[in-house]
């Protein structure tokens, strides 16, 4: 139980709705056991003519009252009378008793579902709530099975049996009480049993729970080989590599296959098991209780046989605990999985008292900044100062550190060491959400998400006018060619802006960067992936972009940072260099070395 313990606590606001259930559950199983109890007493009456009239007993209880009454009935007219009375009370008590049943699934249904609700809007949140290091580290489609998966998983073995934890224990709290009233000595040789039943089947559910974290952690897997199937197709195609990856998905389907039915050949053993034990049970009830209808003791044939009916009214909630105990179990796994991503550690904090920042005034200060990847140190000592207006480029081989270091700057990473300041002020004394509606970032793959051109172009920024958004689309060249699209800015970009030529999702992210217009402007190799037109076209749109910024750039081709005011030679995390471009030429060291490889004059 300590291990939905988070799922309990959703449930905990709806208080009383869950008291309403309780007591619709209550109240169908005592209709329930008032159609059992009329059992005894038609076949001692109106099976046993000879017999006298019975009376009402405190003794007897209910089914003496019923007894009774029924005996009235048939000294008073006759036996078939006394028989249609029962059928109809049987009809009674049976439609009372489905009502009140169906009303309690009625309330727990909406109950349930805000449960899982709440807990995929609680992951999901989490998820984007993370910093990027974390991503880097974990497999996207492990993510995307956990936020999928393990919730189905979750929603169909624990969820699912919700019901049956609160109904079950009640309905055999109920009949086993009954049964102590009508025979105690009977009922105290019946618990002696169950107890060794629940063992032997909770053994089998525990099994389950570490199968069952495997088998998600190979969904997992078969998701993240789908997923790079899908993006990276032309590439397998181009080396016909469809077979690598065809074995590679089918080792991990059968991986997959053989625990599952693991899973399944443990899970359905509990349900056969508990019957076979419920029969083992039952024969050694009908052995001891014939004796004690033999002993004549009191306790009747009628009685005996009514209380047979009540065991076996005992023995479904019994099976049926069973079985959600190993359901449970196998959801467990899947809860195991959220909860670890739910408890990982938010490495990016806002202070409570973080300070506002409402704009952009002098510099950005690296001061003697460092950051590592665990071990693996990214950055060393940097230390840089930005000024308002500046454009500050970035060079050096692939690793040197570039990425990271403009990571920094909104806070996708921390440093580990030293500090940044904007303005003066250390970043993680300020709202990052102020921090980040200071900075617009363009990076060398451009990111759209598969909705309108419109809304891609306004993400983050809400409220845009469409004059606004087709400006921006204008600056960035981005206008004329959404216009001459069927349904122009309401265009769907397509998967992953799957419907755009490269230079046109460059484009578009460009018209995000102009809508939102930002004082600082990071530009991540915007345009290295392109062709010469296209790179021409978005470079264009680029220079616009960047008036009376403050720019970073990232460039790999050095002929688009000549201009800089600064230019930044990185190496191995380090800054070696730093002037402007014809002042690095004539230091005739690295920064020459890149110029020169590139054929740069």
């Amino acid at each position: 139980m300590k291990k939905i313990s988070r799922l309990l606590n959703y449930l905990a606001e709806y208080k009383g709705k869950i008291a309403l259930y309780f007591g619709a559950n209550l109240l169908g199983i005592l209709f329930g056991l008032l159609t059992m109890l009329m059992i005894g007493p038609v076949l001692q009456v109106l099976f046993n003519v000879n017999q006298a009239p019975a009376k009402a007993s405190p003794s007897q209880g209910l089914q003496g009252y019923i007894t009774s009454y029924i005996t009235g009935v048939v000294q008073h007219q006759d036996r078939l009378t006394a028989l249609a009375y029962v059928c109809v009370a049987v009809v009674v008590f049976t439609m009372l008793k489905n009502l009140f049943l169906y009303i309690a699934l009625y309330i727990l249904n909406p109950l349930r579902n805000a449960v899982l609700r709440r807990l995929r809007n609680d992951l999901f949140t989490k998820t984007l709530s993370l910093p990027i290091g974390f991503f880097t580290e974990e497999r996207k489609g492990d993510l995307v099975s956990r936020m999928t998966n393990d919730i189905n998983e979750v929603e169909l073995s624990i969820m699912s049996v919700l019901e049956v934890f609160i109904r079950e224990p009640l309905s055999i709290i109920i009949y086993i009480t009954a049964m102590v009233v009508m025979n105690y000595q009977l009922t105290l040789f019946l618990l002696l049993f169950l107890p060794v039943a629940g063992l032997i089947i909770g053994r089998i559910g525990k099994s389950l729970r570490k199968s069952s974290n495997t088998a998600q952690e190979h969904l997992g897997a078969m998701m993240e080989v789908i997923d790079e199937s899908l993006v990276g197709m032309r590439v397998l195609k181009a080396f016909n590599a469809e077979t690598h990856q065809k074995l590679r998905f089918m080792k991990l389907n059968n991986m997959l296959f053989r625990t599952r039915n693991y899973i399944a050949a443990r899970r359905e053993l509990a349900s056969p098991l508990s019957e076979t034990m419920g029969i083992i049970v039952a024969s050694v009830i009908l052995w001891f209780g014939g004796r004690i209808v033999f002993s004549g003791t009191g306790f009747s044939g009628p009685m005996f046989i009514t209380y047979i009916g009540l065991f076996w009214m005992v023995i479904a909630p019994f099976k049926n605990l069973s079985s959600a105990f190993s359901n449970v179990q196998k959801g467990t796994a899947a809860l195991d999985r959220i909860e670890q991503l739910l408890a990982v550690e938010n490495t990016i904090n806002e202070r409570a008292d973080a300070k506002q920042l409402q704009s952009f005034e002098d510099n950005i200060t690296f001061r003697n900044v460092s950051f590592a990847y665990g071990e693996r140190k990214v950055l060393d000592s940097i230390d840089l100062k930005i000024k308002k207006g500046q454009t500050v480029a970035l060079v050096g081989a692939s690793g040197a550190g570039k990425s990271t270091l403009v990571d920094l700057v909104p806070r996708f990473h921390d440093v580990t060491a030293g500090e940044i300041l904007i303005d003066g002020v250390n970043l993680k004394d300020c709202r990052i959400d102020d921090l980040r509606r200071l900075i617009g970032v363009v990076s060398q793959d451009p990111i759209l998400f598969n909705d309108t051109l419109y809304n891609n172009i306004t993400l983050g920024t809400g409220g845009a006018t469409q004059a606004r958004v087709e400006e921006a689309a204008r600056i960035a060249h981005a206008d004329d060619f959404i216009r001459q699209k069927a349904d122009s800015y309401q265009t769907f970009a397509g998967d992953r802006g799957a419907r755009l030529s490269g230079g046109e999702r460059q484009r578009i992210t460009i018209a995000r960067a102009v809508l939102k217009n930002p004082p600082i402007l990071i530009l991540d190799e915007a345009t290295s992936s392109l062709d010469t037109q296209s790179e021409r076209i978005v470079q264009d749109a680029i220079n616009k972009l960047m008036e009376n910024r403050t720019c970073i750039v990232i460039a790999h081709r050095l002929s688009t940072v000549q201009h800089a005011d600064e230019i930044i030679v990185m190496d191995a995390g380090r800054i070696v260099e730093r002037g402007t471009h014809f002042a690095l030429l004539e230091q005739d060291g690295v920064y020459k070395r890149l110029v020169d490889m590139q054929q740069v004059k």
